[in-house]
């Protein structure tokens, strides 16, 4: 990670995708995930296919070392349904996808859509078996009469097959739309959230969940609040938090009772009186919370900023950064354009030292714990040549602006970053901008 806490520079290591204006909706990348070595990156998109990236090993080993990947894999995870009973159409977007630990050769992941949950097995082939006695070598039955030897069948190389099946499908448990997937750290459940309710799962059982939270009011008119994220702690195999639209992170441990509404702790922050509005209620949901790799915070994105919350301590967050604060005055054009709806996720480094959060115009922030510094870095077509040093982007907010500021008022609100994902050992980052995945490393 950044050498004694330092800041760190960023080069360009590579884009997948076609860098086009026109781009096909069904192209457009939806989650972005590393594996926990993070030789393996997975993205999925709005068509429902999932596309696995492996490390380059010679731009692993090489001295600096580089994030270059190369497609592993890409396979279809979801189709379009429909649903007759309430004439709705299912969409096959891949909503989240999660890894699972590897314990053998083989890879698995966990992906959803709106309502499915699958696990794949992800396995490469290098041999194939030849020689057999009832068929040959083109699969073709031979002739009974005609064998008079048994032959034993042996395995001779070719070229390597990398082969994605599907070998759970975990249906029919969510009435809403799901919105996060998390394993467990015991790595024999995980759960899966929707706006009202969480289950839990056994990776082995696909007919069976169970309903670990459930925050339905018995009257509709009187829902206040939806669930928006959830995640386990990453050690504690007995924790999981659950984030709403209302701006409260609910902490709960599995061993008080079985049924969860009642939280264990309840992080909120007061609102600021001066910065109250008609949009405050819309800004201050949370679109995404995320563990430390120590498990000693957490944070959380809303809107306009990335909190740090100390587990033990749930009156405030114990670090605040604005992503774009120089937004606020444009809510109610955002709030127009739906764009105040923009679900941002946000990124721990391996080291826990640096955060990383999206925003518009194709802009991504990096806030550095130590020394609170922060920038600000654009995934665009003209850093597109190998090891090119990123340069800080800066946005004017005043009448007079400087020659490498852009205005707030020239940002691109359909040019926006999402999703990101941190390397869990290297600064590596990838980011999904629209239908191109970045992959910037450090030039250390």
């Amino acid at each position: 990670m950044a050498g004694n806490g330092g800041e760190i520079t960023w080069c360009f290591s590579q884009v997948k995708g076609s860098i086009e204006e026109e781009v096909a909706e069904a192209d457009i990348i939806s989650c972005v995930e590393f594996n926990s070595d993070g030789d393996l990156l997975a993205t999925g998109d709005k068509g429902g296919r999932v596309v696995i990236f492996q490390r380059d090993k010679a731009s692993k080993n090489a001295v600096p070392s580089r994030g270059e990947y190369n497609v592993y894999s890409t396979f279809q995870s979801h189709e379009p349904e429909f649903d007759y009973l309430k004439s709705l159409e299912i969409e096959e977007k891949i909503n989240k996808i999660r890894w699972l630990q590897q314990t053998n050769r083989n890879h698995f992941l966990l992906s959803t859509n709106d309502k499915t949950i699958k696990l794949w097995k992800v396995a490469e082939r290098n041999k194939r078996p030849e020689g057999y006695n009832l068929k040959d070598e083109l699969g073709q039955t031979r002739n009974k009469t005609a064998i008079k030897s048994l032959r034993v069948p042996i395995f001779q190389p070719m070229e390597l097959m990398v082969e994605a099946s599907p070998k759970r499908v975990f249906a029919n448990a969510h009435t809403y739309h799901i919105n996060s997937i998390s394993v467990n750290s015991d790595l024999e459940t995980y759960l899966s959230a929707d706006d009202l309710r969480i289950n839990l799962w056994n990776l082995e059982i696909t007919d069976q969940s169970f309903n670990i939270v459930d925050i339905k009011p018995a009257n509709m008119e009187e829902l206040t609040e939806v669930i928006t994220a959830a995640e386990f702690h990453p050690k504690e195999c007995n924790m999981f938090v659950y984030s709403s639209s209302k701006g409260s992170i609910r902490l709960c441990d599995m061993r008080e009772q079985a049924l969860c509404d009642k939280h264990a702790k309840l992080f909120e922050e007061p609102e600021d009186p001066t910065n109250r509005s008609f949009f405050s209620e819309i800004i201050s949901s949370i679109s995404d919370v995320k563990f430390s790799h120590s498990g000693k915070y957490m944070i959380t994105r809303d809107y306009l900023s990335v909190k740090v919350w100390d587990l033990t301590m749930e009156s405030k967050p114990v670090e605040t950064y604005q992503v774009h604060e120089y937004l606020r005055n444009k809510l109610c054009s955002l709030y127009e354009n739906d764009c105040i709806f923009d679900k941002f996720e946000c990124s721990w480094s391996g080291d826990d030292k640096h955060i990383m959060t999206g925003s518009y115009n194709n802009f991504f922030r990096m806030f550095e714990r130590d020394n609170k510094r922060d920038n600000t870095y654009e995934a665009c077509r003209e850093i597109t040549k190998s090891r090119t040093v990123l340069k800080p982007r800066k946005v004017s907010t005043g009448g007079k602006r400087k020659k490498d500021e852009i205005s707030v008022d020239c940002l691109d609100f359909n040019k926006k970053i999402l999703h990101t994902a941190w390397h869990p050992l290297e600064n590596i980052v990838a980011i999904a901008a629209t239908n191109n995945l970045y992959v910037f490393s450090s030039k250390d």
